[in-house]
């Protein structure tokens, strides 16, 4: 039975065009004018869906992060107030919500606390993204289940027996689950790409790639490798101000990075050996046959 799962209109798993997701993040800084820039040039790249984040900062910051100062485009002020000046609320959420429908365009987020997880529901987004550090939220993620929508699960910094956890409280159903090293940006050799393979024989649910490297060409071979889902951060500029901007695809690498994929998933075939049309004539020049 093919592993899949429903995500809006489209089925993503075995046997299915990978689902691409872009994930803009925190990469517009606070402005909703760069949130546009990058949701059209995901749009033109051909990904399928962009991903924000959303948090409540007086309760996903630590208490002993909060007063920490810190540089930022805003001045020198403390980290709390930061979270406070790049987190979108329900006017620009709207815009995104009204923009990304204008172009066809799914979107969705990670929910980082309950208050933010029912603010994101609230637009019926096509799934739930549920990061990293946040795999062993037990409780998030049973609040995640209870909306009903397919669960994203990623799983960077995160044992087998954590991961195997989380799967008991959320179910196969409707979950993907994405391997994911949770290092920005990944060096190469923590990509540690086979855990796709490792992940696809413990459990039985499409199973994604979500990368944080520099270049394209591994999220490609994520794809040889069986990943049914893969996102990537983009952003407009990598030498931009912030934490995750190092680690994104600028928009001529996403297209590129959409075009590596869409020929990785041609070129593999379907394991069946064929004789081509186009190996006939070639056949017939050089072909030795001998008794």
């Amino acid at each position: 039975m093919n592993r899949e799962i429903r995500i809006g209109t489209r089925l993503v798993g075995d046997g299915h065009p990978t689902y691409i997701i872009a994930e803009i993040g925190i990469n517009h800084n606070g402005r909703v004018e760069i949130a546009r820039e990058l949701i059209k040039a995901a749009a033109d790249a051909g990904v399928d869906a962009v991903k924000f984040q959303k948090r409540t900062p007086a309760v996903c910051v630590p208490d002993h992060q909060k007063d920490q100062m810190r540089d930022t485009p805003w001045g020198y002020i403390t980290y709390l107030d930061y979270r406070y000046k790049v987190e979108f609320e329900r006017d620009e959420f709207d815009e995104i919500d009204a923009y990304c429908k204008s172009l066809g365009m799914d979107w969705l987020a990670s929910s980082w606390d309950l208050e933010s997880l029912a603010f994101i529901d609230a637009y019926n987004p096509p799934a739930h993204k549920i990061p990293s550090a946040l795999l062993t939220d037990h409780e998030l993620l049973r609040a995640v289940k209870d909306t009903g929508k397919p669960a994203i699960l990623s799983t960077g910094m995160s044992t087998m027996e954590e991961i195997q956890a989380a799967v008991d409280v959320l179910g196969l159903d409707k979950l993907l689950i994405c391997h994911t090293t949770s290092s920005y940006p990944c060096p190469p050799d923590e990509l540690n790409l086979k855990m796709i393979q490792t992940l696809q024989e413990a459990f039985d649910c499409p199973i994604g790639y979500s990368g944080h490297e520099v270049g394209l060409v591994t999220s490609a071979i994520a794809v040889g490798l069986g990943a049914c889902l893969v996102e990537r951060h983009v952003t407009l500029d990598r030498a931009m101000w912030g934490t995750d901007q190092a680690a994104s695809v600028e928009p001529q690498g996403m297209r590129t990075l959409v075009k590596y994929i869409r020929v990785t998933e041609k070129a593999l075939g379907d394991g069946v050996k064929h004789v081509y049309d186009s190996e006939q004539s070639i056949l017939k020049k050089l072909r030795k046959y001998s008794t």
